[in-house]
């Protein structure tokens, strides 16, 4: 067992390590390709394709191993936005015990999420958010689907200022509470906002997506593929004649240009557990966006 004075001693080299890491590193280094989009309330710039974890990191040990290599691919690729939630069973757990063993921590934009009834409930789920992500803090920290979002909110915004959160956020993925969240992000002016948002699902451009460009709100789109509906309805067809001339080369990658050619939109944030499925996913954050005649051609297919 370590002597009092051997622990004490430990603890003063972990704070001055610590003390002269930067309170957050700058983005990290992009692979050749990926296009950046900036944060409007900062300028920093993050790459276009993200991920996130709900279903696909929610998994037990034997599920690990593939997830190791879609990290692997996903920062090689250039990318480094990911969101989880405490709300998304065990993918905190699996998330963080993965960035640690393959040492990726500091090469991700780490958003998670204050899913609480009451400030000292969203104390507690915050600080269990950084253990079981193995940090001392997230880059970004939104409240969940509007859940008590004043409490939840201001408290977010105490953590920005002692530096333990980068920038602060609002989330929602239903279209029946897009007004209100366009009200909260017009009045409140979070750096972030993350919505739903698909060719199938497009009713976050009428008021959610202007108010955030107009707020200097970034975006970040969850449900690109609308839960997965969007693949059932294209099974068995062909991509558009123009696809290969917008750098297109499966439904995916045209489902997430799709939200990307959207000019009020930052990041998009699939989900997959499976490695060959995020390398295409990556492959739509390079090369054109889709101009106004593919996306209303697009939108005419899924009307």
């Amino acid at each position: 067992m370590a002597s009092r004075r051997e622990f004490l001693s430990a603890a003063v080299v972990a704070a001055g390590a610590l003390a002269l890491r930067p309170a957050f590193a700058m983005s990290p280094p992009v692979a050749a390709g990926m296009q950046l989009r900036a944060i409007p309330s900062t300028g920093e710039k993050i790459p276009v394709i993200g991920m996130g974890t709900s279903g696909s990191f929610e998994v037990d040990a034997a599920g690990r191993e593939p997830l190791k290599e879609v990290l692997r691919r996903f920062v090689a690729g250039g990318a480094s936005v990911i969101d989880t939630s405490p709300n998304y069973s065990n993918a905190e757990d699996v998330l963080g015990d993965l960035m640690v063993e393959l040492g990726l921590r500091d090469q991700v934009f780490l958003a998670t999420k204050l899913a609480a009834d009451n400030r000292a409930a969203g104390e507690a789920q915050f600080a269990d958010s950084l253990r079981r992500l193995r940090t001392d803090k997230v880059e970004l920290l939104a409240v969940h689907n509007l859940r008590d979002w004043k409490t939840q909110l201001a408290l977010a915004r105490e953590l920005k200022a002692q530096g333990k959160v980068k920038y602060v956020g609002l989330t929602h993925f239903m279209d029946s509470s897009h007004d209100t969240l366009a009200d909260i992000v017009a009045a409140e002016k979070p750096d972030f906002v993350q919505i739903n948002y698909a060719v199938g699902a497009p009713n976050a451009e009428k008021r959610v997506l202007p108010v955030a460009a107009d707020s200097g709100v970034a975006v970040m789109v969850n449900r690109a593929f609308d839960d997965g509906k969007l693949f059932s309805r294209v099974a068995g067809k062909s991509l558009p004649g123009w696809a290969a001339e917008a750098g297109v080369s499966s439904w995916a990658q045209m489902f997430l240009k799709f939200a990307l050619s959207h000019p009020a939109v930052t990041v998009v944030i699939p989900a997959t557990g499976k490695p060959d499925r995020q390398s295409d996913n990556l492959r739509a954050g390079s090369g054109p966006t889709l101009d106004a005649k593919q996306r209303a051609e697009l939108v005419a297919m899924f009307a």
